[in-house]
This record gives structure tokens, sequence and C-alpha cells, in this order.
């Protein structure tokens, strides 16, 4: 499918619902000081060969909505990982919880990947397990701000782009989800070794500096240690919190069309590790 037809409508935009919060409210500088340029509402971070950048909330989070409008750098950027995502493998190294959303680099005749992925490391072996899946867009993200989010729930996971939903990871069980606080970061870094084509194209650094833009931040979240009684918020229009049939409808249209790469469906994989498929 080209680029331009857009899914059907999800009939709901969780992200309307969602207060936008200004950039200092709820993040810091977390590298890379001297490559990132806050302005109003919106942060600016970008990668030559000398550092990337990167900046993480002020609080962590035991579940909520995540949202930010990102717009992305045109041309070759190859090895160049951008993104926003949930961790908390500054407190758990080698044993932690990750939700990603990341666009992996491009060489210029090819469209840019938005990978969604979540690590569970609740089995403290070490072992990182990705739970990659793999979209192309139906529009250009070097053209123009759109807006990307992970909902997290003590019982599913909820990715969006533009208020659709693209995949939905469940809660099956406690060694496959994660329950542990965590903190939202973006951050724009060289990934040469595996972004782009399992790492057949390198960051060139001739097309320095790579650049990644942010702004509309939407977070609405439990912060960890609060009231048992908060709820992260509703993305549907329904009272049970789950995804409408329209919702559902918008969701398999973008998985049929543009998903790239599923980890379920990967034979390489050992299936031993991902029960949940």
């Amino acid at each position: 499918i080209a680029q331009g037809q857009g899914p059907p409508s999800p009939g709901y935009s969780p992200s309307t619902s969602v207060r936008t919060v200004k950039f200092d409210q709820v993040f810091r500088n977390l590298w890379g000081p001297q490559h990132q340029r806050a302005d109003q509402d919106s942060i600016t971070i970008w990668l030559d060969k000398t550092s990337g950048s990167g900046f993480k909330s002020i609080q962590p989070y035991q579940s909520g909505y995540f949202g930010a409008a990102m717009k992305l750098q045109p041309g070759y950027t190859a090895g160049v990982i951008t993104s926003f995502y949930l961790s908390n493998n500054e407190d758990h190294p080698g044993n932690h919880d990750e939700i990603d959303i990341e666009f992996l680099g491009t060489t210029p005749d090819e469209l840019y990947t938005l990978q969604t992925n979540v690590y569970i490391k609740g089995s403290g072996d070490g072992n990182i397990i990705g739970r990659e899946m793999k979209f192309h867009l139906w529009f250009d993200p070097t053209q123009d701000f759109h807006n990307y989010a992970a909902l997290w729930t003590p019982s599913e996971i909820i990715f969006f782009v533009d208020d659709v939903p693209i995949r939905r990871y469940t809660r099956k069980s406690e060694a496959t989800f994660p329950t542990r606080p965590m903190w939202v970061y973006g951050s724009i870094w060289d990934a040469s070794t595996w972004a782009t084509d399992n790492g057949r194209y390198k960051a060139n650094y001739n097309y320095q500096p790579f650049v990644g833009k942010y702004t509309n931040f939407k977070i609405s979240g439990c912060i960890a240690g609060g009231p048992a009684s908060c709820r992260p918020p509703s993305v549907s229009p329904s009272d049970t919190g789950s995804l409408s049939q329209q919702q559902l409808a918008a969701m398999n249209w973008v998985q049929r069309n543009y998903l790239v790469y599923d980890y379920c469906q990967d034979p390489k994989r050992d299936h031993g590790q991902i029960p949940e498929c």
C-alpha cells in the first residue's frame, strides 16, 4: 500500500482527553545537554559524531498514558534511533522492563520503520527477550509532527499512532507483563550495530546532525508510590476500558497493511521464551 491511504477512523481520540504538559514540568535532560534545545513547549535533540542526547521524566510511573508528537529527520538516517519509551533499566540493570516506541533510521529510498517493543525482565536471568512488532506508516513522519503514544495499565499495553491503535499487548501472566515502576525517556543515539537492516547500514556522519523534534507531550499516569486508587486514563469510549469494535477494526487494518515484522510469527524465535504467543 502506498503512503497516503490512512486507516479507517478508530472513532475515538484518547489524546484529546489527556492534557498537554510542558516539557520542563515532566522531564529533565539525562545526557548530551549540549545537544538539546528546549523552546516553549517543544524540545529538539540531535546526534553528531561527538554525542547524542536524551531526557528522562522526573517521576517514575506505575501505569498511565504517555504520548508525544514527534518529527523525524529526512534523508539518510541509517543506524540512528529516535525514541520515546518507558524503562527502569537504571534501577534494574540486566533485568529491566521497557515499553518502546522507536524509529529505526533508514536510507533515502526506504520507508521509516516504527518499532514497538516490550521487555519483561521479571525472570531475573539477564536474558533480554524482545517482543518486537515493526510497522511502516501511512504518512511520511519527516514532513510533520504526528502523535505517538503508549497506554500501560495493569492488564494491557496499547500503542497508538495519531490515536489509531496499532498494537495491543495483553497481560497473560505475571512473567510476561511489566509491573515495576518505569520512567519516561526520549533519546536519539547511534545504534549502527542493529538499527537498519540488522546493522547492514551504519550511521554516516557526513549527514550529521541527525535531529529529533518532540512537542505536545501528553502524560497522564499514576506515579509510583502514589494513591492506590489512581487509575490510568481510559483510551476507549466504553466504560470497560477495552478497545471498541471500531478501534479494533482500525488496528486490524493497520496490522494487515503496514505490519512488517511480528516476533510471534518469526520462525527463528524460541517460542518457549515467548509463551504469550
